[in-house]
């Protein structure tokens, strides 16, 4: 008997924190479906969270626990201040759905804390209109006003001094052992079911710099932030860590020294690619036709490729933070302890223009988007790097040619960075409908391990980069006449369908062996002179071509830009340039901070 009214006892307190907390219980639980539904469908490409029922359950439920706990009066003040915040925090991540068609991220909340009075007051003569209560907002809102009708009711009936019938509450009473029963089932199947997601959000909000939660984040198996205040929170951290690097460049914005400059090469150009595999460039062996422009330059013996260069990570922002930092990996400290290069170049007296199809500040951000620009986006560290930059982005990369034209200084030593979306995906999107030249049909034979879709996929990718051939072309073009090199390098590598992979885009969190490292990290580079910055440089030149089939990982390659520039500064090492003599080779190239690209072998076939 004891047992008996021991498990009532503990079974009726299951129950007790949805009793006391009935509304709240059913009103927060419907808020996160609403919010979830709203800001995914009809979206193909956008699925709901899989556990989004489940763990939504568990999450309210222990909301409801904490809230039991409170002495009446003060659970009862705790609940409104509850209702405030995730109603708010609903309208706002549900409206900026609507109108940017992104969820709350970091960029939004940097670009809140940016604003002034005068843009503020312009937001909201833009954006604050009718159409707030309208569209996907207006389910938040249609809870809402149902949830104050309710509150009014049972106030109503509490005034008036009514009272249930005593034998619905015996009922009641006699019943909720077994509704206790029923929803510790459905916790202990929500907790199963959530378990997973618990882990990687802590995971998350718990790292020390923003890179990581972004290398999280975009894993293949990753965090589900599928409530509009955990999106806030992770907005929140996000900022709070990138603040800390900030920070630290702000500081050094005086520190990085140039004794002196040369101005050796008086236009330097470096293009930016993005997600480019080195498998599928047909100057690197692909059999299909996916860079003519390039080879066509490369049979003037003035574009030099070279044979052996990696990226030191397949996330865009952790390499473009060590493409911009003189600091290479295994040097002591981090990226943001070393000056950038930009900097340098500004202050030696370069003009910097830099034009990015990527990295500006928008609503609608990935995480890895905000990782990767916020140090080139923060105003005080673009100015002391750049004297001219684009203010769009652009559907497609030729559009960045007309900033360009509009906006490049005419005179004096020019550094000039273009930052392409080159093959990002979604890969169908990077070339105009008319420059289409690839069709899923041209790989029937080939590639016949593929799918009709898979086939598509890959045909985008090289169309894709066919395109992005035409671009460079583009931009080596306008530097014909000059006294001028041109050095083309990708971010990273990209799969697509390599081997017997079955896969595209790239693997964050597999074990890096040599095929993953091969096609995610290699990527195509190149140098590439005009006719007169070979006449008038030919020791360089003769550099450039002895060491293209040196060993390099692009983290030291702005020493290399340094010393093309004639800049004489204490953050330069000779070491780390690949056209010095004193080069040196045989710096481990260390990827992800965890493996020497150079110490993995291919697996063996079966005989």
């Amino acid at each position: 008997m004891k047992a008996a009214r021991l498990l009532t006892g503990f079974l009726r307190a299951v129950v007790a924190p949805v009793r006391l907390n009935g509304l709240f219980f059913v009103t927060m639980y419907l808020l996160g479906c609403i919010c979830a539904w709203t800001t995914k469908l009809p979206y193909k490409h956008i699925h709901l969270y899989e556990n989004l029922y489940w763990e939504l359950l568990l999450d309210v439920y222990l909301c409801c626990v904490v809230l039991a706990i409170l002495p009446e009066g003060v659970r009862r003040w705790v609940r409104r201040l509850l209702y405030v915040v995730l109603y708010a925090v609903a309208l706002v991540d549900v409206y900026c759905f609507q109108r940017f068609g992104s969820t709350l991220n970091p960029t939004m909340l940097l670009l809140v804390g940016e604003t002034n009075s005068r843009e503020a007051g312009e937001f909201f003569r833009t954006y604050l209109t009718t159409d707030l209560f309208t569209g996907r907002t207006g389910w938040v809102w249609l809870l809402l006003v149902v949830h104050a009708l309710l509150v009014g009711f049972v106030r109503g009936i509490r005034r008036q001094g009514l009272r249930l019938d005593g034998r619905l509450v015996r009922s009641y009473h006699s019943i909720e052992p077994l509704l206790g029963a029923c929803l510790l089932a459905l916790l202990v199947a929500a907790g199963a079911h959530s378990l997973f997601n618990k882990q990687a959000v802590w995971h998350i909000m718990t790292r020390e710099n923003v890179g990581d939660m972004e290398r999280l984040l975009t894993g293949k198996k990753h965090a589900e932030l599928y409530k509009p205040i955990d999106r806030l929170v992770f907005s929140i951290q996000a900022n709070r860590l990138a603040a800390r690097q900030l920070a630290k460049l702000i500081d050094g914005i005086g520190c990085g020294v140039v004794d002196s400059c040369d101005y050796r090469v008086p236009s330097i150009v470096l293009i930016i690619g993005e997600s480019y595999g080195k498998t599928h460039s047909q100057q690197y062996g692909y059999p299909y036709p996916t860079t003519p422009r390039q080879i066509a330059r490369q049979q003037t013996g003035r574009l030099v490729p070279f044979s052996d260069v990696i990226a030191h990570w397949n996330l865009t922002s952790f390499v473009f933070k060590e493409l911009f930092s003189m600091h290479v990996v295994g040097q002591e400290g981090e990226w943001c302890d070393y000056p950038l290069f930009t900097q340098l170049f500004k202050k030696a007296g370069y003009k910097v223009t830099f034009l990015t199809n990527q990295f500006l500040p928008k609503a609608k951000e990935a995480v890895y988007d905000f990782s990767g620009g916020f140090f080139l986006n923060n105003e005080q560290l673009s100015q002391s790097q750049f004297d001219l930059r684009n203010d769009k982005i652009h559907r497609y990369d030729k559009q960045l040619l007309d900033d360009y034209d509009r906006l490049a200084p005419q005179d004096g030593p020019r550094l000039t960075i273009f930052h392409l979306m080159g093959q990002h995906v979604n890969y169908s999107q990077r070339t105009p409908v008319n420059r289409r030249h690839f069709t899923k049909n041209d790989y029937a034979q080939t590639r016949r391990d593929l799918t009709d879709g898979q086939r598509d996929i890959l045909a985008n990718y090289d169309n894709a980069t066919l395109y992005n051939d035409s671009i460079v072309d583009l931009i080596c073009s306008r530097f014909e006449g000059q006294d001028a090199i041109v050095i083309y390098v990708p971010d990273h590598g990209e799969e697509c369908y390599e081997g017997n992979r079955k896969f595209f885009c790239r693997n964050h969190q597999a074990a890096i062996d040599y095929e993953l490292a091969h096609y995610e990290f290699d990527v195509p580079f190149w140098m590439y002179c005009s006719e007169k910055f070979v006449k008038n440089h030919p020791d360089l030149y003769a550099q450039i071509v002895a060491a293209k089939d040196r060993r390099l990982m692009t983290d030291a390659l702005a020493h290399t830009l340094v010393y093309l520039a004639g800049i004489h500064t204490p953050s330069y090492h000779e070491e780390y340039n690949i056209l010095s003599p004193n080069y040196d080779e045989h710096r481990p190239r260390i990827i992800k901070n965890t493996v020497d690209y150079d110490t993995l072998k291919p697996k063996k076939q079966p005989k």
